[in-house]
């Protein structure tokens, strides 16, 4: 790699999964929590779906990251900052809809994500990271999408594995490794 630390930006991690309508698990919440605790922790930021009338697993790794005082970033939809997480650092009102641009947004500005359950969103947010090239690893063990996903490529170009990781260290890890490949790879 060539780079030290003090010369690297630090390292964009995202964490996308189910709004709190697809009613997860308190287990799936405190996980999700924990994911944005280890995040900030290692140091990196921890970027998120901000909602504006739910709660969701993107909202509690806010939770988590600020508890550990690191440093958050919510992509929400809309023209606003009116989000459900009021202690977020940085609130990024894309001007777009819910289910629309927001999620490119997102994921785009990732180094990596790691997904936990999720719907819609959350696949939709996977398959843009996959178009991308961007790492993607799923918790497992919460339902959804990334439960589906886990180890499995998006399709036969076999581009990139979804990887799969069973706690939310594990999950981290790999993330934020991946996420210093693809830094090397495509530059800050």
């Amino acid at each position: 790699m060539g780079m030290t630390n003090s010369l690297m930006r630090k390292l964009q991690i995202g964490v996308m999964g189910s709004v709190s309508d697809l009613k997860y698990s308190k287990a799936a919440e405190k996980a999700a929590e924990e994911l944005g605790y280890l995040i900030a922790n290692s140091g990196a930021i921890l970027f998120f779906g901000a909602e504006k009338d739910y709660d969701s697993l993107s909202t509690a790794a806010c939770r988590g990251a600020k508890r550990a005082k690191g440093t958050t970033v919510g992509v929400t939809y809309g023209k606003h900052k009116n989000i459900w997480q009021k202690d977020a650092d940085v609130i990024i009102p894309t001007g777009l809809e819910r289910g629309g641009g927001r999620e490119l947004v997102l994921v785009l500005a990732c180094d990596a994500i790691i997904s936990i359950s999720g719907g819609s969103g959350t696949l939709t947010e996977m398959a843009i990271a996959y178009q991308a090239d961007i790492p993607m690893v799923a918790l497992k063990g919460y339902g959804g999408w990334s439960d589906e996903l886990a180890g499995r490529f998006f399709d036969g170009r076999r581009r990139r594995q979804v990887l799969m990781a069973k706690t939310p260290k594990k999950a981290v890890d790999l993330a934020l490794a991946e996420a210093k490949r693809y830094v090397a790879k495509y530059g800050k």
